[in-house]
């Protein structure tokens, strides 16, 4: 094979596309004809390989990812194993001289990524790779004294005097990647994505996912437009209310990289143009991808992030172990309709409403005094959009131990916070519908309510909706001792 025509590789991450791809535009540039592959390599993340829920969204991606490829002429190759070998292997076979990929940002994906590019190098190869997955390189933003940032409103507004994010590239061009006939499998543990087994069996609780979701880059796509066109109008109010449709659910998509955080910007940019009135709408939409860069910034700097509390007084903290209150929370059995709710449209949807996300979190660490890591291991099997950095700096925010944390002492009232945000019931009796007949006055706290209103609504506590687990007043002087133990200790 001459120098013309030996391929390069491109290594598909967690950038499950084909537009603004920076790595994929370089190997192009190349002119090299590209083989495209993913390694499936759950081994090398450990405990945080792809849980349930993401790997359902990860198969729908890849295939969607599939298609793309195969409009421009070529095929994705699917390889599951070590990552260092299999690209290792697929190098050797096919004579490649360099491998481009987008940077990760996960402790495993960086120490990784220095393997492979000492292995090539040693064979005169090289990794090439490129950023794409974040606005800011974590390592470029720092304050005054060259540090990490520890708050986030101060990082975000250095961010915001940052040049502003270059515009998207383009989709490549059909032709760019290495007939499938051409690639070399010698040695290379090419399969199927079914063979993957990311989808699940009996029972297939995901049956009903496909009407709710769109996984790939046409579906990233369609749903920034759709929240562009008309949930941003109402949301930097809107957003805190479960049972209005203003938030934009990308999550999921960026995550899996199927939409790059500079097109999202940049569509953003283009709304405000060409409707200068939803200027703080805009900016408050903007900041939550502020927060997503604010995770990855502490995770770069602080790699324990995931498994240890960034304070570490809270490595002392006394949390019980109760496992019937857990199993409770996870089941959304806990007599508290916000939290209940919340904890069932996770469980159907593999979603929940960022508020919520916040109250279900705050009841778990503070009301049943069960630690955050519990919250995080199940929140990363069940939310399709789980993210190590976002996942682990979101949790330890509401359990006090993060950086620029909620204070430990602030301690949501479930009761009113369904009351202040689910007002009129809607979000509680779609996901608690055996609640669904309860008067308002009492939806949010049925405990309360009198014998013969909830005779009329059809419900016996303990029986067909439970009694709550704990008093919350109880609950919350528990926490506040909990917490003054670490803080005198």
């Amino acid at each position: 094979m001459s120098t013309q025509t030996t391929p390069v590789i491109y290594w598909f991450r967690q950038d499950l596309r084909t537009r603004d791809l920076p790595g994929l535009q370089a190997a192009i540039a190349s002119g090299r004809p590209v083989i495209p592959c993913y390694i499936y390599d759950p081994e090398s993340a450990a405990a945080w390989a792809p849980g349930s829920a993401a790997r359902w969204w990860l198969h729908h991606s890849l295939a969607a990812l599939a298609k793309s490829i195969e409009s421009l002429g070529g095929q994705l190759l699917v390889l599951r194993g070590d990552s260092q070998a299999q690209l290792q292997a697929l190098v050797q076979a096919n004579g490649a001289d360099a491998v481009f990929c987008s940077r990760a940002y996960e402790p495993w994906a960086a120490s990784l990524e220095q393997r492979v590019h000492q292995q090539l190098g040693l064979q005169g190869r090289q990794l090439k790779r490129y950023p794409g997955s974040l606005l800011f390189e974590p390592e470029h933003i720092a304050n005054q004294s060259g540090l990490p940032f520890k708050v986030f409103t101060p990082f975000w507004k250095s961010c915001r005097r940052q040049p502003e994010p270059a515009l998207p590239l383009p989709a490549p061009a059909a032709g760019c990647f290495l007939q499938a006939a051409n690639v070399q499998l010698e040695d290379i543990a090419a399969c199927s994505l079914q063979a993957l087994e990311l989808l699940p069996r009996n029972p297939d609780w995901a049956a009903h996912w496909p009407d709710l979701w769109q996984p790939g880059e046409q579906g990233a796509g369609d749903r920034l437009q759709r929240f562009l066109g008309n949930g941003v109008h109402s949301y930097s109010e809107g957003r805190d209310h479960p049972g209005l449709k203003v938030t934009s659910h990308l999550s999921p998509h960026i995550h899996n990289g199927e939409i790059s955080p500079r097109q999202i910007w940049h569509a953003a940019q283009s709304a405000l143009r060409e409707t200068p009135s939803l200027e703080t709408e805009i900016n408050k939409f903007l900041s939550e991808l502020g927060w997503r860069e604010f995770c990855y910034h502490l995770l770069q700097h602080f790699p324990h992030l995931p498994e240890k509390a960034f304070k570490p007084v809270f490595e002392q903290f006394p949390w019980m172990g109760n496992a019937d209150m857990l199993a409770a929370w996870q089941k959304g059995e806990t007599g508290y309709p916000i939290v209940d709710a919340g904890m069932r449209e996770l469980w159907h949807t593999g979603f929940m409403h960022n508020r919520v996300r916040m109250i279900v979190a705050s009841f778990l660490t503070k009301h049943l005094l069960l630690s955050w890591q519990q919250g995080e291991a199940w929140f990363w099997d069940t939310l399709v959009d789980a993210d190590l950095a976002s996942n682990a700096c979101s949790w330890q925010w509401v359990a006090g131990s993060g950086a620029d944390a909620s204070p430990y002492f602030r301690i949501f009232n479930p009761t009113l916070q369904g009351q202040k945000f689910d007002k009129a019931g809607t979000y509680v009796r779609r996901w608690v519908p055996e609640l669904s007949a309860v008067p308002d006055k009492y939806l949010h706290e049925p405990a309360a309510a009198p014998a013969q209103v909830l005779e009329a609504a059809g419900i016996t506590l303990g029986d067909n909706y439970p009694l709550p687990i704990v008093d919350h007043k109880q609950a919350r002087q528990a926490a506040l001792a909990a917490y003054q133990s670490i803080k005198s200790g």
